[in-house]
C-alpha cells in the first residue's frame, strides 16, 4: 500500500504508546520523529517499538527535517496550543490528546487556523465509540423511550496520578469531565445552552486544585443534563466511563458503565388505577460497527483524511464540548449560571 501518512509523535509519556501502537499497525503509515522536552522520553519510546526515527526536543524542527504530513498531539493539556499551531502552520494536519487547549480563547483560535490553513484537527474523545455508548445513542435516536429530558452521569473514581494532574486548578473538569460532557453531547445529539457548576475540593483529596465538580447543563433539544464527579472518592468506585442514567417519555435507560445498557419501557396497555406503571425490560444490543474506545475513534480520524472531510471530533465540533468544560468552570468561578452562546 503506498505511505500517505508520515507521522511526528510529540509527547512521549505513557498515553502515547497507544498511539505508536495504532501508527505501527497502519500499513499506509510510518511514525518519521518522535518529540519530547526530554530527549531521554523520546529515546525511550523509540527503543520501547523498535523505531529507528529522528528525535527531537522541538516539532518546528521535528517537521522541517521529516517533511510530516501529521501530527500526533500526545503532550500535557498545557502544550497543546502551541503544538497543533505550529502543526498546522507547517501544513501537518493534526490527531491529538483531548483538551484542544487549557482555555476557550486558545481553543478558537486553532478552530480558525484549521480553517485558514486548510489543515485538519481532529481530537481524541474514545469514549464516545465505546459500543455501549454508541448502542444507546442509537436507541436513543430511533425512539426508544420518546423524547429525553433528563441525561445524567455520575463518576467517583480516586486515581493517584502523580504529576501535571496534581498542580491542575481544575483537574476533574478540564482533564477528565471533558470526556463525560463530550459524551452527554453524543447521547443528545444536541448543544450545550448554559450551566450551573459548583466545583470544589473535598476533604482528603490529594489534589492542589478542585477534585469534584456538580454541573447542570442546559441543552439546545431542552434536555437538561447533569454532572456528579470526583476524581479524590476512595471506594465504591464508578466505571471511568460514568454511570448513566436518561429518562424520556416512555422509559429510561440505564448504563453502569460496565456491562451492557438497558431500557425499561412503560407496558403499551391501558393501565387505569395503576399508581405506578407496569414496565418491560429491553436489552440493549452493544455489537458495534468497527472497533472500539481508542481504535475507533482513531479508525474515524484517519478515514476522515482519506475521505477528506471532517472527522466526528473534529475541532468544530468538539470546541462545543470545551465550552462545556470552561463554561462549567466559569460558573464555579462566579457562582452564576452562564449563557455558552458566546463560548464557540
Amino acid at each position: 500500500m503506498e505511505l500517505s501518512y508520515k507521522v511526528v509523535v510529540a509527547g512521549c509519556g505513557g498515553m502515547a504508546n497507544i498511539w505508536v501502537k495504532d501508527a505501527l499497525a497502519r500499513k499506509d503509515t510510518q511514525i518519521v520523529g518522535l518529540v519530547d522536552i526530554r530527549l531521554e522520553s523520546a529515546q525511550a519510546m523509540a527503543e520501547s517499538h523498535g523505531l529507528s526515527c529522528g528525535l527531537y526536543t522541538d516539532v518546528a524542527e521535528a517537521l522541517s527535517e521529516t517533511g510530516a504530513n501529521l501530527v500526533f498531539d500526545v503532550t500535557i493539556p498545557a502544550s497543546h496550543y502551541a503544538v497543533c499551531s505550529t502543526a498546522m502552520r507547517h501544513g501537518a494536519n493534526v490527531l491529538g490528546e483531548k483538551p484542544m487547549s487549557e482555555s476557550m480563547e486558545e481553543a478558537r483560535e486553532l478552530v480558525a487556523l484549521s480553517d485558514r490553513t486548510g489543515r485538519s484537527y481532529a481530537i481524541m474523545q474514545n469514549r464516545r465509540y465505546n459500543a455501549p455508548m454508541r448502542s444507546m445513542r442509537r436507541y436513543i435516536q430511533e425512539g426508544g423511550v420518546g423524547r429525553i429530558g433528563y441525561v445524567g452521569a455520575d463518576f467517583f473514581i480516586g486515581p493517584h496520578f502523580g504529576g501535571f494532574r496534581d498542580a491542575m486548578d481544575s483537574p476533574l473538569i478540564l482533564d477528565m469531565a471533558i470526556h463525560t460532557f463530550d459524551q452527554a453531547r453524543y447521547l443528545t445529539g444536541s448543544d450545550p445552552v448554559s450551566v450551573f457548576c459548583h466545583e470544589y475540593n473535598p476533604p482528603g483529596s490529594w489534589y492542589t486544585g478542585n477534585a469534584s465538580a456538580v454541573c447542570i447543563f442546559e441543552m439546545s433539544d431542552g434536555t437538561v443534563f447533569a454532572y456528579r464527579g470526583s476524581w479524590c472518592a476512595e471506594g465504591a468506585p464508578t466505571s471511568w466511563d460514568a454511570v448513566w442514567r436518561i429518562n424520556g417519555e416512555h422509559g429510561t435507560v440505564v448504563w453502569d458503565g460496565h456491562g451492557d445498557p438497558y431500557a425499561e419501557i412503560v407496558v403499551v396497555t391501558d393501565q387505569p388505577g395503576k399508581f405506578m406503571n407496569e414496565f418491560s425490560r429491553v436489552a440493549l444490543p452493544t455489537s458495534s460497527e468497527g472497533r472500539s474506545g481508542h481504535e475507533g475513534c482513531f479508525d474515524e480520524m484517519f478515514a476522515s483524511l482519506k475521505e477528506g472531510r471532517q472527522a466526528e471530533t473534529d475541532c468544530r465540533d468538539n470546541i462545543k464540548s470545551m465550552a462545556m468544560v470552561y463554561g462549567a468552570i466559569d460558573s464555579a468561578r462566579t457562582g452564576v449560571k452562564v449563557n455558552l452562546s458566546d463560548y464557540y
